[in-house]
């Protein structure tokens, strides 16, 4: 906010946010901050959504309603599916390698390979 100029001849000045009457001097410069004030709330929003990230289940700046737990349950089924996919693979490595490393495996991968003769 400004200051307003009670005396323009005498110099004269009113400060309405500390209610003080001053003189004006050339050596003071005076600056008004409020048209900053909603660029820092801004950049506070900004800040807070940022922190809000962290955490998956807070709801974010440009988001729709109620997604807050959007990343939470994302990342539950994700790690479910991977979860599922690896253990699978752990399984069937664990089954191969103890097809081939046992003698009655071997016999077992053997018969398999044999070319069917057709009943004769």
């Amino acid at each position: 906010m400004g200051v307003v100029r009670i005396s323009p001849e005498l110099g004269l000045l009113f400060d309405p946010i500390k209610g003080t009457v001053a003189e004006q001097r050339e050596d003071v410069v005076q600056y008004a901050l409020d048209p900053l004030y909603p660029k820092v709330e801004k950049l506070d929003n900004i800040a807070d959504d940022l922190m809000n990230q962290l955490v998956p289940d807070n709801e974010l700046m440009e988001s729709y309603a109620n997604r807050g737990k959007a990343s939470y349950i994302g990342g539950l089924y994700t790690n479910i599916w991977m979860g599922f996919i690896i253990g699978l693979v752990v399984a069937f490595v664990i089954l191969v390698s103890t097809l081939f490393t046992s003698p009655a495996g071997m016999e077992i991968v053997k018969t398999a390979l044999k070319p069917a003769t057709g009943g004769a």
